[in-house]
């Protein structure tokens, strides 16, 4: 570290305020950039880690009217829980502010202003996708089509997500509205465009040539693919009523499109913190000297790495971003996380359903993070990265120390004395592990550096373990205190360097070993695990275990899993289509099917047979053996004096040596459930016929 303080501006994509947050975006962009930013923190640099709402766009209005609310309902709704539920998890943003704030329309207004007057944007009438159901210009991601590129059919208007290429709604090979499904039309309309080619040799210069070796692999390969496919003029405006209006002659009913206001949200979120904390918020965009970092996830690469850093290159006293480090995405259960499917795992019900274990599921989706491929979140691997790690290693090396240091010291840390080799092993390792973890965060491998910290935890454990101070209080005292202070020494260091990752666990830990920022004299930094070669002394007085990790059981899990299948199931009921219509048939045909109403008085298993149930049913006409499939559903006892309907004209077949004399009628139920068809309305007697 330098003598001076290095500034950060740290950037976190918006989430959008059409729904919660859940595991993908916390994984791919907010557990990351947290770690990075207290990281920063705790090693003494000037730090503004800034977020908010994005609450423009047309998803919002038409979310609106599906719900039957206001657009101002909708974003103020989720807002709410979206800033709730990063607060309850532990981002440590320094403001969360929302684009729907004066201070954003006002600074997005102004930016649009200045490049406007300095003649960077181009100004056209096109013919773009309408459609006329729904009475509106649609937007990119409400049309999908066929990719001109790869093929795949479900491309969106502005991107397809399977080959990554950039689109204009127009170049979709038959394009459909999301709307209505109607085929959209080409109707003329004016906007402004955001002339992208005329930056290719800057982006050029700066990304391909500047960046090649330090961005990571996957985001370096999307920008070098678009810049090398040839950039074009980008729609910086849309015909819409919700959002921030065009401030310029001519932009009457149109709005700034949502990929131009929304990245300003960060300055604006910026301005919104000085303004509180009475700072300068210029220099956090605006000095050469300061660092800017944007955490997004893969989806939103294009518009942080190409666009954005166009838009700051042309208004011309913006710093540009030193890194960008999406993430691939997270899949659920081996299935892509989906919102509209409600496949996921939302965080405010996680928060509900997991009480105080966030640095739980932080641990699990950092250890498992996908940082270079997508990666796969599982319930089981949740569970064991608790259980296996954070309950039997952390832990447990941490509830040891408190433990027999009140047992044999009445919560007093011992005096030692000489080190053995072993000893000063452990502690050199101590002193090794902060600049190991933070070589890992500053290159942004993240799971690599919780892996490391858990590999200081492992340490303790095996040391405590191996010089068994347990059997050497008997024999040793002296050796006994030796071991109990080393491995106080590696508690306090698992304290300071586990904040990054476990905020409230790191808390805990603290306050047991009585160094919180309340015991100002005992506080410890980052740099001091590396610098001192004492960092709790002899006589200090800790304070009482605390549980810092429970086991999770089967049937925790088991309630998440069987949640997700319900999903599964109802997403399947509802995507269900209905069999096509058989062969059509004559009158004639129809009447000669008798069927009457009936009622089951008998139900027996079919011995050796595992789908079909025996039953006798009175008909009204006689008492009959009917022979049904239906044992995996229904058992014996539970239908007998169920009305049912029969065709009783059927001809007889044998079925396992029984003759079947006729079929009960049988549908299927959302589940997929087999129900029986029969009438709703009692007083129905038995005989009577059907048609």
């Amino acid at each position: 570290m330098s003598a001076s303080k290095q500034r950060y501006t740290i950037t976190a994509a918006l989430p959008y305020t059409n729904g919660p947050i859940h595991i993908g975006h916390l994984a791919g962009v907010y557990v990351p950039a947290d770690i990075y930013a207290r990281y920063l923190r705790l090693t003494d640099n000037d730090v503004l880690f800034v977020c908010g709402s994005d609450e423009h766009g047309v998803a919002i209005p038409m979310k609106a009217k599906k719900e039957g609310v206001s657009p101002q309902e909708v974003i103020d709704k989720y807002h709410g829980i979206i800033k709730q539920s990063f607060a309850d998890f532990g981002i440590a943003f320094d403001n969360y502010s929302r684009t729907s704030a004066k201070i954003h329309h006002e600074t997005a207004s102004q930016f649009f202003k200045t490049l406007h007057a300095k003649g960077d944007f181009i100004e056209e009438v096109t013919e773009q996708l309408y459609d006329a159901e729904a009475d509106q210009f649609l937007a990119d991601r409400f049309v999908t089509g066929t990719c001109p590129n790869c093929g795949n059919e479900e491309a969106y208007g502005d991107q397809c997500e399977n080959c990554g290429s950039s689109l204009n709604a127009t170049d979709l090979i038959n394009p459909k509205s999301t709307i209505s499904g109607a085929k959209p039309t080409l109707k003329q309309t004016k906007h402004w465009f955001l002339p992208l080619d005329r930056y290719t040799d800057f982006l050029t210069e700066w990304i391909v040539k500047g960046h090649k070796k330090d961005w990571k692999a996957n985001v370096y390969g999307q920008c070098k693919s678009w810049i090398d496919d040839g950039l074009k003029p980008r729609a910086v405006t849309r015909d819409l009523d919700w959002g921030i209006p065009v401030p310029v002659e001519g932009g009457e009913g149109k709005v700034l499109y949502v990929w131009f206001d929304a990245p300003i949200g960060y300055i604006s979120s910026t301005k919104e913190w000085a303004e509180r904390e009475g700072k300068d918020w210029q220099p956090y965009w605006k000095d050469k000297d300061t660092k800017l970092v944007h955490f997004i996830g893969k989806d939103n690469i294009v518009f942080h790495c190409i666009i954005f850093p166009s838009m700051l290159k042309a208004e011309g006293s913006y710093i540009l971003p030193e890194n960008v480090p999406a993430n691939e995405f997270l899949n659920l259960e081996g299935n892509k996380l989906s919102t509209s499917k409600n496949w996921a795992v939302w965080l405010h019900e996680y928060l509900e359903e997991f009480p105080d274990k966030q640095d739980v599921l932080r641990y699990a989706l950092t250890a498992n993070a996908p940082e270079n491929k997508d990666n796969d979140f599982t319930w089981k691997d949740f569970q064991a990265r608790n259980n296996n790690e954070l309950v039997a290693i952390f832990g447990n090396f941490i509830n040891r120390v408190a433990v027999l240091t009140h047992k044999y010291y009445g919560g007093k840390v011992p005096t030692p004395s000489t080190y053995n080799e072993v000893d000063e092993q452990a502690l050199a390792q101590l002193k090794a592990f902060p600049n190991i973890i933070a070589s890992s965060i500053e290159k942004y491998r993240f799971r690599e550096a919780s892996q490391e910290l858990m590999n200081l935890a492992r340490l303790g454990n095996k040391y405590l373990a191996d010089e068994e101070p347990w059997k050497t209080i008997k024999t040793d005292e002296e050796r006994t205190k030796t071991v109990m202070f080393v491995a106080l020494q590696i508690a306090a260091g698992l304290a300071v360097l586990s904040e990054p990752f476990l905020p409230f666990t790191s808390g805990t830990l603290k306050n047991i070993l009585n160094v919180t920022s309340s015991a100002v004299d005992r506080t410890i930094s980052w740099s001091d695990v590396t610098s001192k070669e004492v960092l709790i002394p002899s006589s200090h007085t800790i304070n009482k275990s605390e549980l810092l990790f429970a086991k999770i059981e089967d049937k925790e899990i088991q309630a998440q899993l069987d949640k997700l299948e319900a999903t599964k199931k109802a997403n399947e009921a509802e995507n269900k289509t209905a069999e096509p219509q058989k062969e059509t048939i004559t009158f004639d045909d129809f009447t000669k099917l008798d069927m009457r109403v009936g009622t089951i008085i008998e139900a027996e298993k079919m011995p050796k047979a595992k789908k079909l149930l025996v039953l006798k049913v009175d008909t009204g006409i006689d008492t009959r053996t009917i022979v049904s499939g239906i044992a995996e559903s229904f058992k014996p006892e539970d239908i007998i004096g169920k009305q049912v309907t029969v065709l009783v004209n059927l001809a007889p077949r044998a079925l396992r040596g029984v003759e079947s004399e006729g079929m009960i009628l049988m549908t299927e139920n959302a589940e997929g459930k087999l129900v029986f068809v029969n009438p709703d309305e009692a007083g129905v007697h038995n005989g009577e016929g059907i048609s």
